[in-house]
């Protein structure tokens, strides 16, 4: 009896290691046999092993290392500027009604333009050097994690605030022994979301005015009329965010320990 729990519990970690695996396989036979059956032109959608071949020529010839690593430095200065400056201001517009109600109206105003209509007026002000990149980023990192910190500092148990009245805690203590503790999972929840953006702003940025990065690398193959190039970019790109915040779910998990969170229900205790 143990031998055959011991077993099927073996099979549900495989198969739990396994399953992320199941879509894109799938995506990527479609793909093939959409390619390969469906008259479709190779200059509109190359063949999966095109790709491969153009993502190892790329890799040797050390041209996507080099496009990656310029990406990568942007989005690592825009990213630590705007998550600073969204923690900071999320803080303390939750924390203060004053300060929420003078800065959240101009914030909304501006959140509501979207960030790819700022990119040229920041060229023209910063040139199209790095600068007007990292402050795109930044703007673009800024909003979403404003939005969760403040959210979070919002939505906490009312209690923790009358239980510090009545102990008569100065506000510095309850806001960061109480406060921020408990918005901790809407923020980095905004993190996440703000990652994801840096991502979106960096390739319009590139694709607009760059020499480097992976935006550049997919302009350029689009101009050369190279699908695969691009299609290399996207991906290389796809695989990039994802390590990201697969490295920021590990520090989440990390940081929130204490958190007993439903990871959903498994269909086989159903």
């Amino acid at each position: 009896m143990s031998t055959n729990w011991s077993l099927a519990k073996r099979m549900e970690k495989v198969i739990d290691l396994l399953s992320p695996l199941v879509l894109p396989l799938v995506i990527i036979a479609i793909w093939g046999a959409a390619t390969k059956f469906g008259n479709i032109e190779k200059v509109i959608l190359p063949e999966p092993l095109q790709v491969v071949e153009t993502f190892v020529s790329l890799v040797r010839s050390g041209a996507l290392l080099d496009h990656l690593l310029a990406s990568f430095v942007r989005i690592m200065k825009g990213f630590a500027l705007g998550t600073l400056a969204g923690v900071s201001v999320g803080i303390i517009s939750g924390f203060s009604r004053r300060v929420g109600r003078l800065l959240n109206p101009t914030i909304a105003f501006i959140r509501t333009i979207p960030i790819y209509a700022w990119i040229p007026m920041l060229i023209l002000w910063f040139g199209i050097g790095e600068s007007s990149k990292v402050i795109a980023i930044t703007m673009g990192v800024f909003f979403p994690v404003h939005l969760s910190t403040e959210e979070g500092i919002r939505n906490i148990d009312v209690k923790y605030i009358e239980v510090a009245k009545i102990l008569r805690l100065g506000r510095l203590f309850v806001l960061r022994k109480a406060v921020v503790p408990a918005a901790l999972p809407f923020i980095i929840t905004g993190i996440r979301l703000g990652l994801a953006r840096a991502w979106m702003v960096v390739v319009v940025a590139e694709l607009i005015a760059a020499t480097s990065g992976l935006g550049y690398l997919i302009s350029d193959g689009r101009q050369l009329f190279q699908p695969d190039v691009m299609v290399v970019g996207m991906m290389t790109i796809g695989i990039a965010g994802v390590a990201m915040d697969a490295l920021i779910g590990r520090i989440e998990r990390r940081a929130l320990k204490w958190r007993v969170r439903f990871e959903g229900y498994r269909e086989a205790s159903l």
